[in-house]
C-alpha cells in the first residue's frame, strides 16, 4: 500500500492570483507531498476571469478568508502543512494558532495585531487602499508602477513587469483597513493565538528589501510569540523583496523551507 502523502496548502495573499503557486506546488508533489494552492473567496479560476469580475472579490475579509481555508482543510482528512505568502502569511498564522494545521511558514506576512512599527515603505503601500475609506468595501488594483515598488523593486525593470502582467489581480480592500486598525481593535481578525504552546511549528521569513513587509515587521512578528513553547523559526533573505515566493529565484526559497520541513521530521 502506497504510504499516505501529507497535505501542503498553499494561501496567495493581495494582488496575486492562486495560480502563483504553481511552481511550488510541482515542487513539492515532486517531494513526496500532496499540495494544493486554493483561492481566496471571490476568485475565479484564472487570472484572466478574476480580472474581469472584481466585484466578486470586493468585501472579504480576514476572518472570511480564514473561515475560507478552514472549510479547505476539513475536507483534507488531515492537518496539512500551510504556506502562505503575505496577507496570506498572516492567514496561515491564524490557521497554525487554531491549530487547524500541522505546522506553518509564513513568507514576508503581513503585521498581525501587536505589531506596532510599519516602516514608510509599508506604509506607502498599504495605502493604495487606504487612502480612500470606500476601498474598504471595494476590490483594489494595483498600477504597474505600484507593483514594481512593493514587490519588485529588487528585480530587473522587465522582470517585474513580466511577473505583474502574469499574475496580478484585484484584492479586496478589507484586509488592509482590518490590519491597520488592528491594535485598536480587542477582537480585530489579525489577532493571533501567538501564546499556543501546543501549535505546530512555524517559520516566519523576511526579506531584507521587502518594501510592502519590512523584515522589520517580521522580527517583531516573532517577538509576538515569545510566550510560547512552541518551534518559531526565523530567516531573512537579505538581497530578496516581496516578489521572492514568485520571481526567477523562488527556487532558493522554495529548498530552505523544504529544508526547514525536513529538520523538524514534517
Amino acid at each position: 500500500m502506497a504510504q499516505k502523502r501529507t497535505p501542503v496548502v498553499f494561501v496567495h495573499g493581495l494582488w496575486l492570483h492562486a495560480d502563483s503557486w504553481g511552481p511550488w506546488v510541482d515542487r513539492f508533489r515532486e517531494a513526496g507531498y500532496e499540495p494544493s494552492a486554493p483561492g481566496w473567496p471571490g476568485d475565479a479560476a484564472t487570472v484572466e476571469e478574476t480580472r474581469a469580475d472584481p466585484d466578486a472579490i470586493a468585501g472579504h475579509g480576514i476572518d472570511d478568508v480564514v473561515d475560507h481555508y478552514a472549510k479547505a482543510i476539513a475536507d483534507l482528512g488531515a492537518k496539512p502543512i500551510v504556506i502562505g505568502h503575505s496577507f496570506g502569511g498572516l492567514i496561515v498564522e491564524r490557521l497554525l494558532g487554531d491549530d487547524l494545521a500541522a505546522a506553518g511558514v509564513a513568507i514576508d506576512a503581513a503585521p498581525i495585531k501587536g505589531v506596532l512599527y510599519l516602516p514608510p515603505s509599508a506604509l506607502r503601500v498599504a495605502s493604495i487602499a487606504l487612502r480612500n475609506p470606500a476601498n474598504k468595501d471595494r476590490a483594489v488594483s494595483l498600477t504597474q508602477a505600484q507593483f514594481r515598488y512593493g514587490f519588485g523593486n529588487a528585480l530587473s525593470e522587465a522582470e517585474s513587469n513580466e511577473l505583474f502582467d502574469r499574475w496580478t489581480i484585484p484584492s479586496p480592500g478589507q484586509p488592509l483597513f482590518e490590519a491597520a486598525s488592528a491594535n485598536f481593535a480587542s477582537h480585530s481578525p489579525a489577532k493571533v493565538n501567538t501564546g499556543n504552546s501546543t501549535r505546530g511549528p512555524l517559520l516566519l521569513t523576511a526579506g531584507g528589501k521587502d518594501h510592502t513587509v519590512p523584515a522589520a515587521i517580521t522580527r517583531s512578528t516573532l517577538k509576538q510569540y515569545r510566550h510560547s513553547s512552541a518551534v518559531t523559526d526565523f530567516k531573512e533573505f537579505s538581497d530578496r523583496g516581496h516578489s521572492l515566493a514568485i520571481d526567477s529565484r523562488w527556487p532558493e526559497v522554495a529548498d530552505h523551507v523544504l529544508a526547514w520541513l525536513k529538520k523538524h521530521s514534517l
